[in-house]
């Protein structure tokens, strides 16, 4: 049988692969009808919600890894040799978690038009990024006679992005102190929106959602967008050392919120830069993750925890250079996590005889660069740019309309410069070159690399299977199950046996819905067991009664278990890896029992269900025979169609560099036969 592309559901009853969705939904129909008393007992098997178990586990996991960072951290303090090797390994670990960065390509820089204001001028830039990528950014240029110090200012997750008032006015503060200043618009916000319609009006709700997607395409091609966005800085560096207005010996960069995000990565990551100022961004990444879960997709990189890294960790490889933390007592960006970050950092510039090289001001108010944090912060330039450490005021600042600030004519870089290519584009061009470049692997070869994206432990440890009760339904008895492995959390499962005959084979059924799903589709589950199939029905990690509430993931994000997928993505262990090691559990669990040891085991799966089952029978070939629908039929797909819901359940993070979804269906193409 030659595999072709996205599966039905193989017939019932016989060998071929096809089932057609109108006999799909009669017999949907049909089972609401014949069984709806049945379909109301409960499935349910674990007796303490289960439906926070799995976050519970990331956590704890979580803490794990950061027990294992502190320990090291501390050890470093000891010395300031002990700092230097930390730093290094640090920078070591960033850099892997970046990826490979793209090449420079020239920057091309227009400036299309200039505002004269009060003591300086702007300057509206547009400068290349990536091939046919553009950056819109303003220059805030000092009246005067330079070179003057310059400053990058980045800004958070406002929509208006550049032209937000407290952006303007921190960058005029800093322009009339006496700082050459580039804002640059993110990705997703200003004029730099990606995913538009042809008139280049947005497609999302919001920069925050934008980036989240993009950020899902990014990690199949082993980037993020967190990496793009440290790129389009470090371009607009290179265009403001390019300036003859600016003393190139002289460099900071500054920004609120999620610019604040861009600092800390940007200052981590640029030799270049002097001095920083971090607002409205310091904290605990353990503590945030615990109290109010992942923030969007441009907030933190795949697989940080795994690499043991803190965001004090990024302040850790700026020491001993000038470090500004501002942070609002309010804030919803945790102020306990902050003064955490801030003792740390401390503790490491003391150890480098630097102490006076970090400072942190709180201010009583709350999210975002205040009044009191704009001239807290360009008084903090001037102390170490200028030699001046002279209180700033600040007084009226004369801000202007977005429009006004425009680089380009119609607000959107999509729909004016020609042949733009947006983020979208370039990672279907990464994914096609990738496609093109990559070897195939076979056998050994792709199980191991599987072994190693997925993050699946080397051996798992015995399994312990609890009987928790039985009921009756129209298939027979219903054993409710709950099986228990160390270092992984509860697997509740169903089982079934053929009432009249042996058994004779074992049937996994996977749905992304769990098994409640599958038991109320009893008419598509009586022939197997009238063929003498046990049938075992799981709630793998994360589904059925083990899904998470929807409360605790925003809907902006596009993804009903987004924390969790995120949470997974941080430890290094993508989510649809820790559900093939479910599926390797149960298989562990048949090997134990004498009813099942002897008989070959089928799994029959749909959605993203059908990729965990698709991926656990190339690293494992206890699974004889596969049926699997309605999956997705390629990892680019995710790329063509980013706006689709709950993509990232399935995104394993450099995928496309190694292998695709038609590379595990060639190779399990002999077991597609099913019996």
């Amino acid at each position: 049988m030659k595999v072709r592309g996205l599966y039905r559901f193989t017939q019932l009853l016989s060998n071929k692969c096809y089932l057609y969705s109108y006999t799909k939904i009669a017999i949907g129909i049909m089972c609401l009808w014949v069984f709806p008393l049945h379909a109301q007992q409960s499935t349910n098997i674990i007796d303490w919600r289960a439906d926070e178990m799995l976050n519970t586990y990331l956590m704890q996991q979580m803490h794990q890894q950061y027990v294992l960072r502190n320990t090291r951290l501390q050890t470093a303090l000891q010395s300031a040799q002990g700092v230097h090797s930390y730093q290094q390994q640090l920078q070591a670990a960033y850099h892997k978690l970046l990826g490979p960065l793209p090449q420079k390509v020239p920057l091309q820089p227009l400036v299309t038009g200039t505002l004269q204001q009060d003591g300086y001028r702007i300057e509206k830039i547009i400068y290349q990024s990536l091939p046919q990528h553009h950056v819109t950014a303003n220059l805030y240029i000092p009246a005067g006679k330079g070179p003057f110090p310059a400053a990058l200012l980045f800004c958070g997750h406002e929509a208006t992005a550049k032209s937000t008032p407290s952006y303007q006015q921190t960058a005029i503060l800093l322009a009339k102190n006496g700082f050459v200043v580039l804002i640059v618009d993110p990705v997703s916000q200003g004029e730099r929106h990606q995913l538009t319609d042809s008139t280049g009006k947005p497609l999302t709700r919001g920069g925050t959602t934008e980036h989240t997607l993009l950020n899902a395409a990014a990690a199949l091609v082993g980037s993020s967008v967190a990496a793009y966005e440290l790129w389009d800085n470090e371009r607009g560096l290179d265009y403001l050392l390019s300036r003859r207005e600016v003393d190139t010996t002289r460099i900071g960069c500054l920004g609120n919120s999620g610019g604040g995000t861009q600092t800390a990565y940007f200052m981590a990551f640029e030799p270049r830069i002097k001095v920083a100022a971090v607002c409205s961004y310091i904290t605990s990444r353990e503590r945030t993750f615990e109290l109010a879960g992942p923030l969007d997709g441009c907030v933190q990189i795949p697989n940080e925890g795994k690499q043991g890294i803190e965001i004090a960790d990024y302040m850790h490889m700026l020491a001993p250079k000038p470090l500004l933390i501002l942070s609002g007592r309010y804030d919803f960006v945790d102020y306990i996590g902050a003064v955490q970050a801030y003792n740390e950092a401390k503790q490491c510039y003391t150890t480098l005889n630097a102490a006076d090289h970090v400072q942190l001001v709180t201010v009583d108010d709350g999210h975002g660069i205040s009044q009191p944090k704009r001239e807290a912060a360009v008084r903090w330039f001037r102390k170490w740019l200028y030699k001046d450490d002279a209180p700033v005021k600040e007084g009226t600042l004369n801000v202007l309309p977005a429009a006004t600030l425009n680089c380009t004519t119609s607000g959107e870089l999509n729909n004016s410069m020609p042949n733009e290519l947006t983020l979208q584009q370039h990672f279907l061009k990464t994914a096609t070159v990738l496609s093109n470049s990559r070897k195939k692997l076979t056998g050994k070869a792709l199980a191991d690399t599987l072994q190693q994206l997925l993050a699946l432990p080397s051996a798992r440890e015995k399994v312990q299977v609890e009987d928790t009760g039985t009921f009756s339904h129209p298939l027979g008895k219903i054993e409710k199950k709950l099986l228990r492995s160390a270092h992984e959390p509860p697997l509740p499962f169903l089982l079934i046996r053929p009432q009249e005959q042996a058994i004779k084979k074992v049937l996994i059924c996977l749905q992304d819905e769990g098994k409640r799903a599958l038991l109320d589709s009893a008419a598509l589950l009586q022939p197997y067991l009238q063929k003498g199939y046990a049938i075992l029905l799981p709630d793998l990690r994360g589904t059925g009664e083990t899904a998470d509430r929807p409360e605790f993931n925003n809907t902006k994000f596009y993804n009903k278990e987004y924390r969790n997928v995120m949470s997974s993505l941080h430890l290094g262990r993508p989510l649809i890896g820790q559900r093939v090691t479910d599926l390797q559990l149960l298989l562990d669990y048949l090997q134990t029992d004498a009813a099942f040891r002897q008989r070959e085991v089928a799994v029959r799966a749909t959605g993203m269900s059908a990729l965990v089952a698709l991926h656990a029978a190339v690293v494992d070939d206890r699974i004889k025979y596969l049926q699997v629908a309605d999956h997705l039929p390629s990892f680019t797909t995710i790329i063509q169609q980013v706006l689709q819901k709950n993509w990232y359940s399935v995104v394993i993070p450099d995928v496309l560099r190694y292998y695709d979804v038609p590379d595990l269906l060639r190779i399990l193409d002999k077991r597609f036969d099913f019996p």
